[in-house]
Formats: C-alpha cells, sequence, structure tokens
C-alpha cells in the first residue's frame, strides 16, 4: 500500500508561523532558547527555509515583538472627554501582554526597528493624548511617562517571580537575623509584606496616581 503524500497536508510555511513559532518558544523557554536551528526543528523544516521568510535573527525578533503588540487592546470608542478611561484601560492591557510574554519587556524600547503593530500602537497612544488636549511638550513627556510605567512596572515584576509563599519564607528567614534596632522602618516594611502576602494591584494604583497629576498638569492646576 503507497504511502500518504504528506505534501498535501503539510501546512505552509509562513512568515506568520514562524513569528507564532519563535512567540511560543519564547514564552516556554526563554528569548535565549529561540535560536534558527531550534525554531526550524519546532516547525519541522531546515533552519534555512526560515530566511525564505525573515531576513535575519534581527528581523525575527522585531517581528515577534510587533506580534505581540497586537494584542494590545483599544477601547472600541474615542477617547474624547474619557481620555482617563481610555487610557487607563491601553495601558493594563499593555502590561498584561508584557506579563504574559515575560521576555519582550526588557526588549520594547530597546529594539528600535518598528513593524506596524507597534508602530500603529504608539499613532494611537499619541493621538488619543493629543485630542485630551495634551500639546507640546507635555504630550511627549505624558506619553514616555506612562510607557515607562507600562514596561517598569513589568520588568519589576518579572524580576520578582517568587509566589506568595515563597516570599513569606524568604522574608521571615531574612528577619530572624536583620538588624531591627538600626533599620526599624525597613524591619516594618518587610513585615507588612509577610502580613499581607498577596498586597494589591501596584500597577494601578500608580498608575491612577500618574493620570491624576498629569490632568492636573494638562488642566494647568
Amino acid at each position: 500500500m503507497p504511502e500518504p503524500d504528506q505534501s498535501k497536508t503539510r501546512i505552509p510555511l509562513t512568515r506568520a508561523r514562524v513569528l507564532d513559532a519563535g512567540v511560543a518558544l519564547a514564552d516556554a523557554d526563554g528569548i535565549a532558547a529561540v535560536t534558527m536551528r531550534k525554531l526550524g526543528s519546532t516547525l519541522g523544516v531546515e533552519a534555512m527555509a526560515l530566511y525564505n521568510h525573515i531576513a535575519n535573527k534581527d528581523d525575527l525578533l522585531d517581528g515577534m515583538l510587533d506580534h505581540i503588540a497586537d494584542e494590545i487592546e483599544f477601547p472600541t470608542s474615542e477617547p474624547g472627554p474619557n481620555w482617563r478611561l481610555h487610557t487607563r484601560r491601553r495601558a493594563v492591557s499593555a502590561h498584561t501582554v508584557l506579563l504574559r510574554h515575560p521576555w519582550a519587556a526588557a526588549m520594547w524600547t530597546a529594539r528600535l526597528d518598528l513593524g506596524p503593530a507597534r508602530m500603529r500602537y504608539m499613532d494611537r497612544a499619541l493621538r488619543s493624548l493629543r485630542e485630551a488636549g495634551f500639546t507640546g511638550d507635555l504630550l511627549d513627556r505624558t506619553y514616555h511617562a506612562i510607557e515607562n510605567h507600562i514596561v517598569g512596572h513589568a520588568m519589576q515584576a518579572l524580576g520578582l517571580p517568587l509566589d506568595p509563599t515563597d516570599l513569606a519564607e524568604l522574608g521571615a528567614r531574612y528577619l530572624r537575623g536583620f538588624p531591627t534596632e538600626q533599620y526599624p522602618d525597613l524591619a516594618a516594611h518587610i513585615r507588612h509584606h509577610l502580613d499581607h502576602p498577596g498586597g494589591g494591584d501596584e500597577f494601578s494604583f500608580a498608575l491612577d496616581l500618574l493620570l491624576d497629576g498629569l490632568e492636573r498638569l494638562r488642566d494647568g492646576r
């Protein structure tokens, strides 16, 4: 009995498939695991076949960032007077995407070859702020303040990947030999984390403070 023709059922290799596989590989094993050889093996092709769809490793990494930028959600309504709600939802979505793909936060502002999805994200964010009344230098500084909070908080959260149980054990062990009398406020801070292991939504807390301050600046208060 003749063997089935595999070429009829093989899924064609496309740029989107390569980027999908690169993102999945980075999510699972870290960005260092994304090599042409491993990516080709994951897709069931020789590494050289990838170059029909990506120019080089830089193109792959830039494409992967652009790929996940499409996951960021903007509110469907125009910002108008509700610019705060519009900006907040966009910022929370972007922050969630960076946490979903732990390798991306450190690359987000470091890689400057922007693809269409990242340019679209930036353009819409800037337009919503401009239409809300932010202009000139204040528009520039407002945009960067919000983006720095999104990326910076994601990097901080990803840099401390301990779950509450591990963090509680580490904190309790640390306090046993801690010079409390010399550093009483730091000791109290550590104890607070031990007594409230879940903490709160620090990202949204700081984001709301930031938006409050930016609104006052816009209104000249």
